[in-house]
């Protein structure tokens, strides 16, 4: 009885994964196809028979540079980023065990606001370069400078908390309370750095602000996916240490995982792909919330499922808001970043109401 037991458990086990497997292939397809579509939709007045031509480089000059070189580089930002803040998102609440834990919790996203505000408002458009000209509004400063400068504020914020945390050998409730304190400090100087800009240097402050993924190139994309792609082999790898402290940490330790550390490694790397992001695309808001969240209820806390669900997921999230951005937009594509919030938002209110007795 006892084998037979364990053989139909087994079994049991076996045809478990098997749907989560299926679930997995189903929602790669649902990605692909949102990417392809992605490529037949936008601002122009281009045709679906147009744009599905130019993506094989058929049909007019105008048409082929469109969808190769504006919509091609923006699908590609969309796929990359949304797989990037969502599994930023997921092993920040897997290490610290928090379900509240995101690029935003931990100021990452505010430092990188502050550096770029600092990039445009100071060297670019407002106390070193222009006025208050109306010449002077068509000046715009230089992308990649100010992706740069984001990026290191960004990063130097999540070594600061990394660093001050280390006192308290990485408690998670330290890390997420440094996290928002220090976040709350990069808005408030933020916001005073805002307020003695010029009206040049405020507006492209502001606009930067907006998540865009018009301003993706084919070389942000390639740094974008070698950053992604590192830092999901390296989770990918840790799985089986990510299920043992989703146990308990004290069980974690006890089958030799070095805890501290990898909260270390795990934030670090989460961090690094959330600045990159963030430093190239703006603030694209809730991915790191809501796709974790929504692959846990049908996944359940098993990473070696939960980690290329997550990736996924946030592709899709991504992908479709950016359409209904280009679809809505009448003309012009509107900030997908404020798509992603209300798309998100009702989303993870019905996340939270749903569980079962309505506790969080």
């Amino acid at each position: 009885m006892p084998e037979e037991y364990a053989r139909d458990l087994k079994a049991e086990q076996r045809r478990y994964n098997n749907r989560k497997m299926l679930f997995l292939g189903i929602f790669f397809l649902c990605a692909i196809l949102l990417f392809f579509l992605s490529l037949l939709v936008g601002s122009s007045n281009l045709s679906f028979g147009e744009s599905f031509m130019a993506i094989f480089g058929q049909g007019t000059n105008m048409a082929v540079r469109i969808v190769q070189n504006i919509r091609l580089p923006r699908a590609i930002a969309a796929a990359v980023a949304g797989a990037g803040l969502s599994i930023a998102g997921l092993m920040m609440q897997s290490t610290l065990k928090n379900p509240m834990a995101s690029p935003s919790t931990l100021g990452v996203s505010n430092a990188a606001v502050f550096g770029a505000n600092v990039s445009i408002i100071i060297f670019a458009g407002g106390f070193f370069s222009t006025g208050n000209h109306a010449d002077q509004y068509f000046v715009s400063p230089n992308p990649f400078a100010t992706s740069s400068i984001a990026f290191l504020f960004a990063m130097g914020s999540t070594l600061l908390i990394l660093g001050l945390c280390r006192i308290r050998s990485f408690a998670p409730e330290t890390v997420v309370l440094a996290g928002i304190a220090l976040g709350t400090v990069w808005t408030a100087v933020t916001t005073l750095l805002q307020f003695f800009a010029t009206d040049v240097g405020l507006s492209s402050a502001v606009v930067w602000t907006f998540g865009d993924l018009g301003r993706a190139t084919f070389k942000t994309d390639w740094i974008m996916f070698v950053v992604v792609a590192v830092g999901a082999v390296t989770f990918f790898v840790l799985r089986w240490r990510y299920n043992a402290l989703a146990t308990d940490e004290n069980v974690a330790k006890s089958l030799g995982v070095r805890v501290g550390v990898l909260r270390f490694v795990s934030l670090l790397m989460a961090s690094l792909i959330t600045a990159v992001c963030v430093s190239f695309l703006g603030i694209i808001g809730f991915i790191g919330i809501i796709c974790p969240h929504a692959m846990r209820r049908i996944l359940g806390n098993d990473h070696r499922f939960l980690i290329p669900a997550s990736l996924i997921s946030g592709s899709v999230l991504l992908l479709f808001a950016d359409i209904i951005s280009t679809l809505v937009g009448h003309g012009t594509a509107l900030p997908v970043g404020a798509v992603t919030a209300i798309l998100g938002g009702p989303f993870f209110l019905y996340l939270i109401f749903a569980k079962k007795g309505g506790k969080a």
